[in-house]
Order: structure tokens, then C-alpha cells, then sequence
């Protein structure tokens, strides 16, 4: 149910073998669905159903766009969210296991087919899985039981990612932010079992509850090994988590890219991190770390101060815990049982676990699993070639109605207009699926270990990992696997990657409408676009080199707007007295608006100056912005939202589709007035893209 950092960290390294594979394009069902000349969506691409014509547009527009479709849909018991990224995202776990279902069901298996198939049959073997319980991680308990010194302890530390363990100082290989054709070890602070720093500071009855609550999880969790006394070795355990805490820095903090990059020399490391056995650390991870970055000073400091200082047992007591809790989802049914009550129910407001089956399609489809190897099936099945041919077109259509606006800047000078048109010239775009397939020559599975299995794919990965650390980065890399339905910006490689999964609708329909492709997915590609140019992306350069490229008078015009929305987010309020964290959520804030911008202005070039017809009542301008909107529907949980709030970097999507009030055209076309709830003055809407 949670993750570590180290987990997180490598998740991300995304270090991948290369190889190539044909893919096989047969037509089928789905393809033949995608262009049959009919929009999925309504008449025209958009759900007009999900209406309610009651709300007035520019009191809440995200409720005039789906208000039917929030009020009466009933969130199922094994959800905490729902929206269209969910519905795109079922689509795709249901195509995944007609994947699955067909290689299991077949001899005559490929080699990628046939660990497909047994890491499968190995997830699903409850019978095997229930008898074995714990004794799968038996032997990472027996290490953490071993130590004796502050050495061992650092041992179990950094080999926390392959066992499932935790730690208070972790991380992953990443790019060097100073030169991009490098990898570089980045170290940072994390280890906590709670989503956010702010569930073990802050005093208000909500949070204290989760806390009590906690402690009895931690308790309950620490009898599967057998230890006594629970409830006061529980309590020690979120005491040292909430002194871990204390020294971590608020998310907003750790967003900061200049805060973030504190490049060292290994060899300068135990003198500027004293207190610390450095060596013992990185040899059991395998790199060499010539050089490293340390994304958090302080608090890998204190997280030091804290390795020395806290009781010996209190940290093996903490590794028991959540070696058990990071595993619980390998291990025997009342063990995910007894973490799902706590991280599924109280933390997230979920009431029934998933089917086991949608567990194992999730734990297979990442980038650091079979998620290629699945993935290489699925664009053969499912992704028409004519969709990829078609994003390519948006995707320039994007670039250059960016282009125009950053030249009709008028806060933006020219020196800065020149390195600002390099940077957008130079994005890459990839669409659909790699050039170059992951490959799994030496990886070994079997049916009947399931806990053995992933131990296996997170040596295999860490391998490659570190067999690549020394060599030039990987450009062909993906960070997500093209069954996945999201899009992201890597500003290291200056590219925007947009999986074939989200090529749908209501994101992508090749018989949709113009107007709702552009205020679908041309908004996500002007969202992915407008990570190059946000708070923080803004800092790396076409190159994918984190560096100044902006005159002084130029970026304190940028941080005046990039202030403003800030302002703006943060007085929404979704749960009384929770607000969205708009400094957090910025970077995303300003992909919203500054997406939008982009692709209205690219819609508007493609219309070559003639007026969009009226279809079902609905302009040109109405039907991009109600696309937009739709996008962004979702019902949540309210333990859900606040997770959102403290722990995530997007607002909620209520608020994302409320970000045409700073955009003229959605006024008009609207009719937006004075007292409308939304109505912002024109020199209050936030212009930046």
C-alpha cells in the first residue's frame, strides 16, 4: 500500500535494456472501433449527458460540465476515486488481462510470454501464497533481528530497495542535472509511513485520530513476526517517524530545484556528511557514485543525527514494521487484509480491496516489472497507427501556436524570447510506445514464488541499473509503460511522452470533434509542454541543463504571475479547513493554464479563420472548454482528497476544471459576469503562456 523512497527512487531511474522487436500490427475489434468514423462520446465526442444545466458555467464550471454524472454516480467499494483517467485506466487493466488470459492459456510461449504467464500463475496462487505467510520475508527479519551496530543497521539501509525494508536516507540513479548525458546518484531524506510530513506534525483532531490509529496498525502488523509488547514498541515507532519528520522539508521545499541540486564529490561525502558509514551504504547497492547529489542537505543530516542518537531496537522495531508492510501485498491474505484496514480503509476511505486479479496486473505493469513486455502486445492490439500519426500532428500544431504566443509576450523580452523559442524547438515528442522494446534475456520466474519473483525483476532492473551508471544515458528510455494512462514531461531530455493508453477518449478520439481533441489532448500536450516553462522546469535550458536563461528583470515577471496563481489555487478549499497547497501544486497549476492557452490558440489557428459550426447548440469555444472540463471529472473520498492535498502535487481535479476562469474566451463564451462565483477582473487572470 506504500512505498519507500528508495523504492520510489529506483522506480524512477528507469535505467532500460535496449533490444528491438517488431510489433505486430493486426487489426481487430478495438482498432477497427477507433476508426469507424463515429465519435465514441455523444454526438460529437463530448458526454452532453454529464450536464448539469442547472449550475451556471461561471459559478462552478466543473459541476455545470459533469454535476449530473457526480451527483448520482456511486463510487464503488473497491475506489476511492473515479474519473476519466480511472475509466481510461480500467479500460486498459481489462485489456491487460485478455492479455494475460491469452498467454496463460497457451504452450507455445515465447520466452517474455512465459515469464508473463508465470509471474501470473505466481500472483494468483492464494493457496501457495496463504500457507507460506510470512516466512517469504523470513529471512530479511532474521537480518534486521541480527543487528548489532549502527554498520548493520546502514547495511539493511541500503539494501532496503530489494528487500522491501525502509530507510530514512535513500534514493536512486537519475540524470545529472548539469550535464544530462550522465547518470547521478541522488540521496535524499523519506522512510515515513504516513503520506506526508504534515499527518505527524499537525494537532487537529483529524490528524491526531490517524495517528492513534497508525500506532494500532503498526502493532497489529508487528505480531505477524512474533513480537511482544506491541502497542509501546508501536508508540516508539511513530515517535521516531514523527522526529523524522520534523527534519524533512515541507513538499513545497523539496520541489525546488535550486534547493535541490547540491552536487558532491564521493570522496568529500563522509566530511560534509559526517557520522554516517557512506561505504557500507553504497556497497550494497552496487554503484561506484563517482559523484552524487544530495537533494535535501539538512535533512539527510538530520536523518543522520537521528541514525546515532535513537535506540537500536527502536529501529529494528521500525525495519520489522515495514518490511512487513511494504511486503503485504506479496504475502498471505490476513496480512494484506490487515494493511489494507489501515492504507485502503482509514488512510484512503476505500472499502473493499481490489480483486486480486487488478493487484496483479498493477504489480505487473510497471516500467520496473513485465510492463513492456505486456506493453509490446498491447499497442499490437489495441493502438491503431493512424492515432500516433495524428498526435504528431497536434503535437507541432501545439509547438506552434506556443511559438506565436511566446513571441506576443509582452512581459518577456528578447534575449529571453531567444532561448525560450531554442527550448521549444528543441522538445522531443514520443508517441504511443518505444522505438526500442525493454528486453529480459536473463531474468528467471516461476509459477509458485511470488515473493522470489519480485525479488528477481528488482535485482534484474538494479543490474542494468548499475551495468549503465558509468555509460551515456539512455535517450530512449520511457518512464511509463504505453498501457498506462497518463502523459509527463522529462526536462533532463527535454521530451514529452504521451503513452498510447491516454490516446483516447475523452483525451483523444479520431472522430471526435476538433474542438474537443484540442481541449483534450491538445491541453495535455500543452500541459506537457508547459512543464518546460514552469516554476520549475523553466530552470533547464534546451539542453536539458539546469541553468539561468532568463535575464533578471524577465524572471521577476514570471515569478509575479507564477505568485499570483499560487495565490489563486490556495484559496480552494475541498475539506473544511484543508486547502490545495498552491506553491506545491504550482508547476501543475501552470501547465493547466498555460495548456489550455496553447492549444485554444492552436484550435483557433486550425479554424484558418473561419467560425467553428454550431453542433447541438454548442459553439466552437463552448465545446473545447466543456472538453477540457470533462477531462478532469472525479468523484473522491475525503480521506482521498486529503491525501491529494498533503501528499500530492496536483489539484484536485474540481479545481483543474475551473482553470479557463483565467482565460477571456471562456468568459465570453459563457457569458461569465461580474458576481458570478468564478469571475476573476481581467487584471486578476493569470496570463503566462
Amino acid at each position: 500500500m506504500k512505498k519507500s523512497l528508495i523504492a520510489i527512487a529506483l522506480a524512477t531511474t528507469f535505467l532500460a535494456g535496449c533490444g528491438t522487436s517488431e510489433i505486430n500490427k493486426e487489426t481487430n475489434a478495438e482498432v477497427t472501433k477507433a476508426v469507424s468514423g463515429k465519435a465514441e462520446l455523444g454526438s460529437f465526442g463530448v458526454d452532453l449527458s454529464a450536464r448539469n444545466e442547472a449550475v451556471k458555467p461561471g459559478d462552478d464550471f466543473f459541476m455545470y460540465a459533469s454535476g449530473t454524472w457526480y451527483d448520482n454516480y456511486v463510487m464503488p467499494a473497491d475506489k476511492t476515486r473515479y474519473g476519466a483517467f480511472t475509466g481510461l485506466a480500467e479500460r486498459s487493466e481489462k485489456q491487460v488481462k485478455e492479455i494475460i488470459d491469452d498467454i496463460a492459456s497457451r504452450s507455445d510461449l515465447s520466452d517474455e510470454e512465459q515469464l508473463i504467464a508465470d509471474f501470473y500463475r505466481s500472483y494468483m496462487d492464494t493457496d501457495t501464497i496463504n500457507k507460506l505467510g510470512i516466512t517469504p520475508i523470513q529471512g530479511t527479519l532474521d537480518q534486521i533481528a541480527a543487528i548489532k551496530s549502527t554498520d548493520d543497521l546502514t547495511k539493511v539501509f541500503g539494501n532496503a530497495w530489494l528487500t522491501g525494508a525502509a530507510s530514512p536516507i535513500g534514493g536512486g540513479m537519475w540524470f545529472n542535472r548539469l550535464d544530462p548525458n550522465q547518470y547521478e546518484m541522488s540521496i535524499g531524506a523519506g522512510g515515513l509511513g504516513l503520506p506526508d510530513r504534515s499527518y505527524y506534525l499537525e494537532q487537529s483532531e483529524r490528524f491526531v485520530k490517524i495517528r492513534s490509529a497508525y500506532v494500532e496498525h503498526i502493532a497489529k502488523m508487528l505480531t505477524f513476526a512474533g513480537v511482544k509488547d506491541t502497542q509501546a514498541r508501536a508508540t516508539e515507532i511513530l515517535a521516531l517517524e514523527t522526529k523524522m519528520a520534523e527534519g524533512q522539508w515541507p513538499r513545497e521545499k523539496r520541489r525546488n530545484r535550486d534547493l535541490t541540486l547540491n552536487q558532491i564529490k564521493r570522496e568529500a561525502l563522509a566530511e560534509q556528511y559526517p557520522g554516517f558509514n557512506w561505504d557500507a551504504y553504497f556497497a550494497q547497492t552496487g554503484y561506484q557514485v563517482p559523484q552524487l547529489n544530495i537533494s535535501q542537505p539538512e535533512p539527510v543530516k538530520a536523518m543522520i543525527k537521528l541514525v546515532n542518537e535513537e535506540s537500536m531496537n527502536v529501529w529494528q522495531d521500525y525495519l520489522t514494521f515495514h518490511t512487513i508492510s511494504n511486503n503485504a501485498g506479496l504475502l498471505s491474505e490476513d496480512i494484506y487484509s490487515a494493511s489494507f484496514d489501515f492504507y485502503g480503509k482509514t488512510l484512503s476511505g476505500q472499502e473493499e480491496p481490489k480483486p486480486r486479479w487488478k493487484r496483479a496486473v498493477a504489480e505487473m505493469s510497471g516500467t520496473q516489472s513485465l510492463g513492456f513486455a505486456i506493453g509490446k502486445v498491447y499497442v499490437a492490439r489495441y493502438f491503431p497507427e493512424s492515432s500516433k500519426q495524428q498526435m504528431a500532428e497536434l503535437v507541432e500544431n501545439l509547438r506552434t501556436a506556443l511559438g506565436q504566443r511566446i513571441d506576443g509576450l509582452d512581459w518577456m523580452g528578447d534575449e529571453t524570447k531567444v532561448n525560450a523559442h531554442a527550448k521549444l524547438a528543441a522538445f522531443t515528442p514520443k508517441i504511443g510506445y518505444p522505438d526500442v522494446w525493454q528486453e529480459f534475456d536473463g531474468l528467471t520466474l516461476t509459477g509458485k514464488d511470488l515473493v522470489g519473483n519480485i525479488a528477481n525483476l528488482r535485482q534484474f532492473f538494479k543490474a542494468e541499473s548499475v551495468a549503465k551508471e558509468l555509460k551515456k544515458t539512455d535517450r530512449n528510455r520511457w518512464g511509463m509503460t504505453p498501457q498506462r494512462v497518463n502523459a509527463y514531461y522529462n526536462s533532463s531530455f527535454n521530451e514529452i511522452v504521451f503513452p498510447a493508453a491516454i490516446l483516447q477518449p475523452p483525451f483523444f478520439d479520431p472522430n471526435a470533434d476538433p474542438a474537443v481533441n484540442y481541449g483534450g489532448i491538445g491541453a495535455v500536450i500543452g500541459h506537457e509542454m508547459g512543464h518546460g516553462f514552469d516554476d520549475q522546469g523553466s530552470k533547464s535550458d534546451a539542453n536539458g541543463i539546469q541553468r539561468n536563461w532568463w535575464t533578471d528583470e524577465d524572471r521577476a515577471a514570471f515569478d509575479a504571475k507564477a505568485d499570483k496563481l499560487a495565490e489563486q489555487y490556495s484559496k480552494y478549499e475541498p475539506i473544511p479547513d484543508n486547502f490545495v497547497n498552491g506553491r506545491n501544486s504550482l508547476g501543475e497549476n501552470i501547465g493547466d493554464v498555460g495548456g489550455l492557452a496553447m492549444a485554444y490558440h492552436a484550435y483557433q489557428l486550425s479554424l484558418n479563420g473561419k467560425e467553428a459550426p454550431v453542433i447541438d447548440g454548442l459553439t466552437g469555444d463552448q465545446r473545447f472548454f466543456l472538453a477540457w472540463a470533462q477531462v478532469w471529472k472525479e468523484k473522491r473520498t475525503e480521506q482521498s482528497m486529503l491525501n491529494q492535498l498533503r501528499g500530492g502535487t496536483h489539484a484536485p481535479g474540481r479545481y483543474r476544471a475551473q482553470a479557463p476562469r483565467n482565460h477571456d474566451a471562456w468568459y465570453k463564451a459563457f457569458d461569465v459576469k461580474p458576481g458570478d462565483k468564478l469571475y476573476l477582473p481581467e487584471d486578476e487572470r493569470v496570463r503566462i503562456w
